[in-house]
């Protein structure tokens, strides 16, 4: 089973609350989460120990470039992000180098899979 992991600690406040449904990812990672697929959303460093906080289904995977994205796709990402410069300047921080508007990302939405 994969997992998407998440390591910034506004991000499991966000994946707790339920109010994070998607991610956007640097480059065409489609072929490693693809759709109708189960993952783990996890929270914890690159290197360090994970959190599993619950199971997720895939519901799509597309890639696009920074310029295309939508804003719907921006709040579904981050509630705190309105803007495609605004996320870029938080890949530059997160990623550590240069990001441009015609870089290509993987949006991933996902659903909770709820077991009763």
């Amino acid at each position: 089973m994969f997992s998407l992991n998440f390591i910034s600690p506004h991000n499991e406040k966000l994946l707790i609350a339920r109010q994070k449904s998607a991610t956007i990812r640097l480059g065409d990672i489609r072929d490693i989460y693809s759709e109708n697929s189960i993952v783990w959303i996890t929270f914890g460093s690159k290197y360090g120990p994970k959190k599993k906080l619950y199971e997720a289904m895939i519901d799509k995977a597309l890639t696009k470039k920074f310029c295309d994205l939508t804003t719907k796709e921006l709040i579904h990402q981050n509630p705190d992000i309105s803007t495609v410069d605004e996320l870029i300047r938080t890949f530059e921080a997160i990623y550590e180098k240069q990001i441009h508007v015609d870089d290509t990302v993987t949006v991933i939405h996902f659903t909770e899979v709820v077991r009763e």
